[in-house]
């Protein structure tokens, strides 16, 4: 039996498949962000309070890469596992098989098969939370980029600092990655949040600017109209190229609908591929994709675990 981690910041969550390929909640365990020997201490703490006939192995949905090639794992939000070769010294400290996948992957497994994506050979999965990332499923199939990197959209050299010609140009702001102008520090719920500043002049949260735009206010439509132009333009690019019939949203921004909606319609402006349905839909394992991604890409340790 397979054992499945959703590592957070502030939480780790576990649980195990069950009959239908979900992950039910067992438990949660405080992440101890600094100290990788508590890290382990914990793993071994939900591997303990989960049902297991035998040792079994570990899969593990964590926002960050891991470089197949070096095997280095690059954790922001977990600062004891940064620069580890994680797989490696998991599997020995735990005895087991362990797999690691970007938690963006996992959503993108979540939908494939158990949400919204089934039925559809090419899944795009999209989070819109502080920040932007994204996963991508091509015939079932996780694809798994070199560096550990892909469906990494929110990242490049890619905002138009004039949104398409809706505005002033922008100031350039620069990314968590070190870059200017991706789209990852315009685009999440703090890059809405710049947005907002720096159009109109005055500060607020991303609940705030949204709850503002469904009541009219004109200075709130502003910033939304162009975090939409600007989300739009770049997802229309990366439907075209890898043909998705289906783009799962998660993530804060992406829990309201009226967003995804205006979002949806505007993509469609920017694809080649006529849909007669949205295209760009909330996705129906935001809760629990971490944990279902996790059991989908470590399903083929179970073997090993043998």
């Amino acid at each position: 039996m397979i054992h499945c981690f959703d590592i957070g910041g502030s939480f780790i969550k576990y649980g195990v498949p069950d009959a239908d390929g979900l992950v039910p909640e067992i438990g949660r365990i405080p992440t101890p962000g600094a100290d990788f020997t508590a890290f382990v201490d914990a793993l071994r703490t939900g591997i303990e309070a989960m049902p297991h006939d035998r040792p079994g192995a570990v899969s593990i949905s964590l926002a960050g890469i891991s470089d197949e090639e070096t095997g280095r794992a690059v954790v922001a939000n977990v600062p004891c596992l940064n620069g580890r070769r994680l797989e490696a010294e998991l599997s020995s400290l735990l005895a087991r098989p362990v797999r690691i996948t970007n938690d963006a992957d996992c959503f993108a497994l979540a939908e494939a098969h158990r949400g919204v994506g089934q039925g559809h050979a090419n899944v795009f999965a999209i989070i819109l939370g502080s920040g932007v990332g994204g996963g991508l499923v091509l015939n079932g199939q996780l694809v798994r980029g070199a560096g550990g990197v892909s469906g990494e959209w929110g990242h490049g050299p890619i905002v138009d600092p004039a949104a398409g010609g809706l505005i002033e140009p922008l100031p350039r702001f620069v990314c968590g990655c070190g870059r200017t102008d991706c789209l990852d520090a315009v685009g999440g719920a703090r890059g809405l949040e710049r947005l907002h500043a720096a159009l109109n002049g005055v500060s607020a949260s991303s609940q705030q600017i949204i709850d503002r735009w469904k009541d009219g206010d004109a200075a709130a439509a502003r910033s939304v109209a162009v975090l939409v132009e600007h989300l739009a333009r770049v997802l229309g690019v990366v439907v075209n190229t890898v043909g998705a019939s289906v783009v799962a949203a998660g993530g804060g921004l992406a829990a309201e609908p009226d967003l995804v909606a205006v979002l949806d319609r505007r993509v469609r402006e920017f694809i080649l591929a006529r849909h007669s349905r949205p295209l760009v839909v909330q996705g129906q394992r935001v809760r629990d994709g971490g944990l279902v991604g996790a059991a989908l890409a470590g399903a083929a340790l179970e073997e090993l675990a043998a």
